[in-house]
């Protein structure tokens, strides 16, 4: 059996939700109030389950990034990455570089765009970022640009099982243990052979 290694990022790999920390470092702490006012009618409306999850973060995020180049973001993401590894865990980072030398598969699966997230996790591997998979949010973009909407379903919930199952098809020769920390990762970890809530704290 081979073993497969699935981690959620936000909370569980770092210790804060990255989608807020990159928000305030591109833009600033005013704006960034001022744009979560402005949807907080939909942000109250999550948390009672009354509002989709992926439409509130898309119409948030989508306030920052639609119309700046792709190629610019990236660049962006990157720098952020560099300036924020000290929000990777630890003892996370420890345990992946563990399953690395075992030469376990170890896949990341994220509701985080993955423009910041891959790079985080390149950082994590030491520059080996071939040697994790990251499975998360995809952005739209046309003609260069970021329109500020997803070009994937949000990967939270039960998308992150259905990510999972088009990347791992042969469940049956597979032997998965998932990590999380919160209600978003409930499916996926109920989908694992091993589920460890909250392991890095």
């Amino acid at each position: 059996m081979r073993e497969v290694h699935v981690f959620d990022f936000d909370g569980t790999i770092t210790s804060r939700d990255t989608l807020f920390a990159f928000l305030l470092y591109s833009s600033n702490w005013l704006r960034v109030a001022f744009e979560m006012l402005r949807v907080s009618p939909r942000i109250v409306g999550m948390k009672l389950g009354l509002c989709d999850n992926g439409n509130t973060k898309e119409r948030l995020l989508g306030r920052f990034v639609a119309g700046q180049s792709a190629d610019g973001f990236k660049q962006k993401c990157a720098a952020f990455a560099a300036s924020n590894a000290h929000l990777l865990r630890p003892k996370a980072v420890e345990r992946i570089r563990e399953l690395l030398r075992q030469r376990c598969q170890v896949i990341v699966v994220t509701a985080s765009p993955t423009f910041w997230v891959t790079p985080m996790i390149a950082l994590l591997c030491q520059g080996k970022s071939d040697t994790i998979t990251v499975i998360g949010t995809e952005l739209e973009v046309k003609d260069g640009l970021l329109t500020g909407r997803f070009a994937s379903p949000n990967c939270y919930g039960s998308e992150k099982v259905r990510r999972l199952e088009a990347l791992l098809p042969d469940r049956g020769d597979l032997t998965i243990t998932a990590y999380g920390d919160s209600r978003g990762d409930k499916e996926m970890l109920s989908y694992a052979d091993k589920a460890i809530f909250k392991p890095f704290r």
